[in-house]
């Protein structure tokens, strides 16, 4: 599979934005862009170097591409375990590459994550669910590596924006069971919590446009099941990992509902889960536009896998 040209520009895509109103699962805490600069800054934790492993075949050998890895490994002063995270670019399924997701890479691993930054199967040449099926190895991988990386499995998270966001959304709810686990998911498939931006939730939403009718092989009216199996919302199910939504609230190519719509079938469900807006930006401006959202995320799954 061929990457994306490095030098060009279009390649500098979304990160995350300091903005507006973080919405958490238990109740609603309000957070405005005035009132996080006042509040007292917490204590940055030591940054870690890491070591990198760049361009890695993550996907066994009778697998349809030979897909690659991007992977930083924290040094540390002990061997104790540690979480890792699974980064999934965006690009509606059919293009972009892992250096979109370099830089968040980089800020968990300095936090202490081992990061798996892969590249997967694009459409329409490989429909939905290879993509996620792509995901499901990589989870493989990162657990056959795990005593080389001193990875804990049980603290192992997703991080991905826009389509990248939704296929791990849907790995994080598809289970050890299931249509969505079979038959290259299971235990080794489960994440421990997921930072989502951008997410586009429920694919009912969208008119018959072509990325998803090109990703699922037809219109709602011809393939619905397709449509359902691959909406995060409609795929929520018991032990359902926490969630981290963020979005902007100008965004027109996936509209906010798709965030606050999916926040509260989590809650409704028992998940928890934290929602936060990017007042003022649109679906490319928030990723490009780093700032306090990834902060918040990474906050988000350390008190996850970490206690913090």
């Amino acid at each position: 599979m061929r990457w994306p040209n490095r030098s060009d520009p279009r390649r500098w895509v979304p990160t995350l934005m300091l903005g507006g109103w973080l919405l958490t699962g238990c109740g609603a805490t309000h957070l405005s862009d005035r009132s996080a600069s006042l509040m007292p800054a917490a204590p940055a934790a030591p940054a870690l170097t890491f070591d990198a492993q760049p361009d890695r075949t993550y996907t066994p050998a009778d697998w349809p591409s030979a897909l690659r890895a991007d992977v930083l490994l924290p040094r540390s002063v002990n061997d104790a375990r540690r979480p890792a995270a699974l980064l999934v670019h965006g690009g509606g399924w059919q293009n972009r590459g892992p250096e979109d997701m370099a830089g968040i890479a980089e800020q968990l691993a300095a936090r202490g994550y081992v990061t798996v930054n892969i590249e997967h199967r694009f459409a329409p040449e490989h429909r939905f669910p290879a993509q996620l099926h792509d995901l499901q190895q990589a989870m493989a991988w990162i657990h056959a590596n795990a005593e080389a990386w001193r990875v804990d499995t049980e603290r192992i998270v997703g991080v991905g924006f826009s389509s990248g966001a939704h296929l791990v959304s849907l790995l994080a709810l598809a289970g050890a069971e299931g249509p969505l686990a079979a038959p290259h998911g299971g235990d080794h498939a489960r994440l421990a919590a997921v930072v989502a931006g951008g997410v586009p939730s429920d694919l009912f939403k969208f008119p018959d446009g072509r990325l998803v009718v090109e990703f699922l092989g037809g219109t709602r009216a011809e393939v619905p099941e397709q449509y359902a199996l691959a909406s995060p919302a409609r795929q929520i199910r018991p032990g359902a990992p926490p969630f981290f939504l963020f979005h902007g609230t100008w965004d027109r190519l996936v509209p906010l509902d798709h965030a606050t719509d999916f926040r509260a079938e989590l809650e409704a469900r028992g998940v928890e889960s934290e929602l936060y807006l990017q007042h003022g930006r649109g679906h490319f401006l928030s990723f490009l536009t780093r700032g306090g959202a990834i902060d918040a995320g990474i906050a988000f799954l350390d008190r996850q896998v970490n206690g913090d």
